[in-house]
Formats: C-alpha cells, sequence, structure tokens
C-alpha cells in the first residue's frame, strides 16, 4: 500500500490534495492542527476508498514537527507533500517579531526538517512536493514575511533537487495564485474571490506531477485564473 503524507490537510489546498490522490491501495498520512477540521478530512478520504491516518501537530513547533516524525514510522513514502503554511499579512512597520518567527517556523523550518528526517522512507521514483506560490517569484506589497519564506523554500528546493536526482527522487514545486481558501478571511482588504483559483485546480495538478512515470518529473508547475493577478 503507498503512503502519501500531506501537511496542512485540514483545509483548503492541502485537502483538495488529499481527497483527490484518496483511491484504493492508499494511505494518506493528514497532517494539521485543527483535529476536528482533520478528521473531516479523514472521513472524506476513507469514503473514496483510501485509508486515512489523522496526524494532529502543530508545524510551527519543534515538538510538534517531532511528533509527526515520530507518527510517520518507518514504513516507505511514495510523496511527502509538503503544503501547510502561514501567512500574515501587513505594512512592514506593523510585522511582530513573534509573527515574523511563525512564518520561519512553519513555511521554512518544517519543511527542511520533515524532508531532511523522512528522507530515508523515499526510495527511487518517491516524490517531494512543495506547495509553494507566485509569491516565491515576485515581491508583494505587505506580503514581505510571506513572501520572504516563499523565497527561500524556492531555494532550498531548487538545490535539493538536483542533490537527489542522482537517487531517482523526483521534486516537484507546484506555484499557485491567489486560491480562494480559508486563508483570506483573515487577510485584510477587499479580494475578489471571482478571480481566485479553485483549491481542486492545485490538486490536479499535483495529482498529474505524481503520476508520470518514475522516470518523468514535472519540475515545476504554475497554475492561475484565466482572469490574470488580482
Amino acid at each position: 500500500m503507498s503512503r502519501y503524507l500531506i501537511t496542512g490537510a485540514s483545509r483548503g489546498i492541502g485537502q483538495a490534495i488529499a481527497v483527490r490522490l484518496a483511491e484504493p491501495g492508499r494511505t494518506l498520512l493528514l497532517v494539521g492542527r485543527d483535529s476536528r477540521a482533520l478528521q473531516e478530512t479523514s472521513e472524506i478520504v476513507q469514503s473514496r476508498g483510501a485509508q486515512p491516518v489523522v496526524i494532529a501537530a502543530d508545524l510551527g513547533s519543534p515538538s510538534g514537527v517531532a511528533a509527526v516524525i515520530k507518527a510517520v514510522s518507518t514504513e516507505p513514502l511514495r510523496a511527502l507533500i509538503l503544503n501547510a503554511g502561514v501567512c500574515h499579512v501587513g505594512p512592514v512597520e506593523v510585522i511582530t517579531p513573534a509573527q515574523w518567527e511563525e512564518t520561519l517556523a512553519v513555511n521554512i523550518t518544517a519543511p527542511f526538517l520533515l524532508t531532511q528526517k523522512l528522507l530515508p522512507l523515499l526510495k527511487e521514483g518517491s516524490a517531494i512536493v512543495n506547495i509553494l506560490s507566485v509569491a516565491a517569484r515576485s515581491g508583494i506589497p505587505q506580503w514581505s514575511s510571506y513572501c520572504m519564506s516563499k523565497f527561500a523554500l524556492e531555494g532550498f528546493t531548487q538545490s535539493i533537487r538536483e542533490e537527489l536526482r542522482p537517487r531517482g527522487i523526483r521534486v516537484i514545486n507546484v506555484y499557485p495564485a491567489a486560491t480562494a481558501t480559508q486563508l483570506w478571511n483573515g487577510v485584510p482588504g477587499d479580494w475578489p474571490r471571482e478571480k481566485m483559483l479553485d483549491p481542486q485546480e492545485v490538486a490536479e495538478a499535483v495529482a498529474y506531477a505524481l503520476s508520470r512515470p518514475d522516470s518523468a518529473v514535472v519540475e515545476t508547475i504554475s497554475v492561475g485564473n484565466i482572469a490574470g493577478r488580482l
């Protein structure tokens, strides 16, 4: 039975990816902070024939990351899908040190540690999928901490892609444009949801990349709404 680890699986893009990948013969390890929302994802995944494993943990803390690593155990992983992230929006003068540190912890340190510690479970033909953002390629006013984290993750993933290539481990980066998720409920401003991407489209991109033969890698996928940038 193939195993897939998905972080941030309780809602939004992570939940959409979990639902899209759910099928008989697969075990989906669902990581998130919200136990109740994770259970909802788990029930949907199970109804589609997959075997869910709920791992409630806060990736913003070392103990939370350690709990995930322990729960994964030592069985091989087919894919490590790093989707969890936090976003603090505001002028650079008002971003607090605590917000900056949380962004670093969840968006950069957690992917690094999960990749490093779970790498022995990834065999030839397996994949690391990073859900980045268009914010990894272009600075956005008042999104400095978020852009910082995505730019950093971009550099990290480009490096490990070359490092892991000889081992046959595929590193796939997905760059969604603004996506209609609950994240926007806490972002100041009037954001037109009708011009945003549907989470299911990001999930389709991930599923496509993972469906390629082990010898093929779709290294980067940019997904956006035909309406263009917000």
